[in-house]
């Protein structure tokens, strides 16, 4: 494991320790890694949704896929035991 240090605006750092404090977390280092986590997550999320959108943009579904797409799941909604959520 790396240590880093950073420099964090008094205002953060109490709302860090009010997390600690109020039990949500062990310690600020987790809070601080947990947020870096859910930052890099997003970002990681982000540049799949953009790689997916220029793809899709690239070739979108033809008339037909669609078409096909739409049979099966009006097919997978015909046969769903409906009667077993009730």
């Amino acid at each position: 494991m790396t240590q880093v240090a950073v420099k964090l605006p008094d205002g953060l750092v109490r709302e860090v320790d009010e997390l600690v404090a109020s039990g949500v977390f062990p310690s600020r280092s987790s809070v601080i890694r947990r947020g870096l986590e859910v930052l890099v997550d997003a970002q990681r999320r982000d540049a799949v949704a953009q790689s997916y959108e220029r793809g899709y943009r690239a070739s979108p579904e033809s008339e037909q896929e669609l078409a096909e797409a739409t049979r099966l799941a009006v097919a997978a909604v015909h046969d769903e035991p409906w009667e077993r959520w009730w």
